[in-house]
């Protein structure tokens, strides 16, 4: 059978740190206060000259020369963001030419945190259908710019990263062995960015509403989230005959520590059954899962043979979950 495996990696965070302490001199709020409710401490900001574009092109690089492939090898591209550097033309096509892949079709998702997993799946059955050799997956976003710096329930949460692999197709029982991908519409206005679309066109009233940035029911969303994460993992790891004992490591979507904690004991999974860096990551969206994956990566972590999952919840609300075999 025909699978999309895992071939290289890569990761990029830009160098501006944002702390805890920092946010204290920004917003009514503090360190003891962010670390208690979320485990972050810090989280990364995108330089005033860098898109997300930028972000994905470094990420891209690093796992390109991972897996020993050059760009133009590529079949197709798909970058998972809310937060291209235009509405249109897609992200991945400016990568696309950044990068030279004059082979490659290129798309984006925009399923907010569960792009990745999104973008995984779309990949993984273009190449499981013989349709594509080798495909890259990112995730990029730069959260900075949509985030109202004056709101310090979600300020405090989210920072700028970008995360890729590159697959190629194999024959075996390595690889992807399964995604699960779920939306749910009806509580859309939970987590949301209200401005600027075709329901609140670009507007001086619009901006002084603060309609360009990012709204979210904390509360609300912490509940659907953990439930989300939860039932899509049993069902990857139902779907393929395994329990959680089986897991080597679980990538959830770095949400905050809370909802990670909260998923981690319903599945009844060891500590360092969990990947975490959220700690000094925040919430980087659709960016989270690749760059944990990479980090987890390049520190060794992972062995031929290991059971991954990959674990997402975002707004929409979609969530979607992956079982690996690396």
């Amino acid at each position: 059978m025909k699978r999309a495996r895992i071939i290289g990696t890569g990761s990029y965070l830009p160098e501006k740190i944002l702390t805890n302490a920092d946010l204290e001199t920004m917003v009514d709020t503090s360190d003891e206060w962010i670390t208690a409710r979320t485990g972050i401490q810090q989280r990364r900001i995108a330089a005033e000259n860098e898109m997300t574009s930028d972000l994905a092109v470094f990420a891209a690089e690093k796992a390109l020369q991972m897996a020993g492939i050059s760009a133009d090898q590529l079949d197709l591209i798909i970058v998972g963001t809310i937060t291209g550097d235009f509405p249109w033309p897609s992200t991945a096509c400016l990568v696309q030419d950044r990068l030279k892949a004059t082979r490659a079709a290129a798309w984006d998702v925009s399923a907010a945190c569960s792009g990745f997993v999104y973008a995984l799946a779309s990949a993984s059955k273009f190449i499981e259908s013989g349709s594509a050799r080798y495909a890259l997956v990112i995730g990029a976003e730069v959260l900075s710019r949509v985030i109202d710096w004056q709101d310090r329930n979600t300020c405090i949460l989210f920072g700028d990263g970008a995360g890729a692999v590159v697959l190629e197709v194999q024959d075996g029982d390595f690889g992807i062995l399964s995604t699960h991908l779920h939306a749910d519409g009806g509580d859309w206005q939970l987590l949301y960015q209200p401005g600027f679309g075709s329901r609140h066109p670009a507007s001086v009233a619009g901006i002084e509403q603060r309609l360009p940035f990012l709204k979210m029911a904390g509360n609300e969303v912490f509940k659907t989230a953990v439930r989300s994460l939860y039932d899509v993992a049993i069902e990857a790891l139902e779907t393929n005959g395994l329990t959680a004992a089986d897991v080597h490591l679980l990538f959830p979507h770095q949400a905050n520590r809370r909802i990670l904690e909260a998923v981690r004991k319903r599945l009844e999974l060891r500590e360092e059954q969990m990947y975490v860096n959220v700690d000094f990551c925040g919430n980087t969206s659709g960016a989270s899962i690749p760059l944990a994956l990479d980090e987890a990566n390049r520190k060794g972590l992972l062995r031929q043979g290991d059971i991954l999952v990959f674990d997402a919840f975002g707004g929409g609300f979609t969530w979607g979950a992956a079982l690996v075999r690396w």
